[in-house]
């Protein structure tokens, strides 16, 4: 084995230039001789890093100047509760795309904190495969106060590639899917991530909202959780988690030394291709999910015999290939090939998969 590709879903690879790094900087960050997890988010040099970390990423989102870039704790899962609390009355209806278990839960988390959540539209068995419902299918409300999708949803290998076009400001999911390709920020009120799949460590969490969306929060929102308290103080009201900011601040400028989002996008959809076309011609290995609607972020695949699934992965991690195993709830395997993925990665996955179905398919 010469090479280590790790293929988990999340917490997932990060670059192994940001982690040697990190690696080299842990006990002397700076020129300090401490680590940056042992100073204060208050002190100048950190605030510098903090700050520069924000307009990387505002760089690489092209984000406008009427958005406020927010570093938070909780995750994806406290924007689930952040967002109605946030940017909804507790009177209010609020539209939610249903498109796999992650939707689920936000949708779930959401019936908390206002009077009615409209499950707009979800997934079906379409004739090419797992589908979301057509637009012109979703059942809209008159009066949203925001409509909310993941536009790539992780257990399943679901993606809508296109924004949605309805008369409600878009909030947006994209932890596994944010950073992967261009993106067109004007078009939504509110885009959170949770880091641990393209930006850096789990608990912590990105939050990009429109300013305009913000002033009204609900009287039982948390101060940690409160948008434009989290905004007036730069993301500092309470201590953030400093060492996943400063590692996120590594990523986004590992990403801008790649060359940007658009030639990050053209190398994702590039490995998914890779992988996609070797399982579509495949008698051994097959992916349920029409292609219309397949993320380029997970790619999830069944064997002919799911009896071998148990041999797969063990073969796999063997092979230095870990992280394969399909989400509990699907089973299967699941290669979920984030930004950090290079396509060496995908190279080595197909010849095990070669190799795996000549020995016992």
């Amino acid at each position: 084995m010469s090479q280590l590709f790790n293929f988990s879903a999340g917490p997932a690879m990060l670059p192994v230039d940001v982690l040697k790094q990190a690696q080299e900087e842990l006990l002397n960050w700076n020129g300090r001789g401490v680590s940056v997890m042992e100073i204060s988010h208050r002190d100048p040099a950190y605030v510098r890093m903090a700050r520069e970390a924000e307009q990387d990423l505002r760089d690489l989102l092209e984000v406008p100047d009427d958005y406020d870039v927010l570093f938070l704790q909780g995750g994806g899962r406290g924007q689930f509760s952040a967002v109605p609390q946030n940017i909804a009355s507790a009177d209010a209806t609020v539209d939610y795309l249903d498109t796999g278990i992650w939707s689920g839960f936000a949708i779930r988390e959401a019936g908390k904190f206002v009077s009615k959540v409209n499950v707009a539209g979800q997934v079906k068995e379409g004739a090419r495969g797992k589908e979301v419902q057509s637009p012109a299918d979703w059942q809209l409300s008159d009066n949203a106060a925001y409509f909310h999708y993941c536009p790539n949803e992780t257990v399943d290998g679901i993606a809508l590639h296109d924004i949605p076009l309805v008369n409600a400001p878009i909030v947006a999911d994209m932890s596994s899917n944010i950073l992967s390709e261009p993106l067109d920020v004007s078009k939504f009120g509110v885009i959170y991530a949770g880091a641990q799949k393209n930006i850096g460590p789990s608990g912590f969490a990105i939050a990009i909202v429109n300013k305009k969306l913000l002033g009204n929060p609900q009287k039982q929102v948390s101060s940690i959780m409160d948008y434009q308290l989290q905004a007036k103080d730069g993301s500092m009201y309470n201590t953030p988690n400093t060492f996943a900011w400063y590692l996120a601040g590594l990523v986004f400028k590992w990403l801008k030394a790649q060359g940007g989002l658009t030639a990050m996008g053209e190398r994702n959809h590039h490995k998914a291709r890779l992988l996609y076309d070797f399982v579509d011609k495949s008698d051994f290995y097959s992916n349920n999910i029409n292609p219309d609607y397949r993320s380029i972020m997970n790619i999830p695949f069944q064997l002919a015999d799911d009896k071998l699934d148990e041999a797969f992965l063990k073969g796999a991690e063997k092979e230095g290939l870990p992280g394969l195993k399909g989400h509990r709830f699907v089973g299967g395997m699941r290669a979920s090939i984030y930004n950090a993925m290079p396509p060496e990665g995908i190279e080595a996955l197909l010849s095990y998969m070669v190799d795996f179905e000549r020995k016992l398919g």
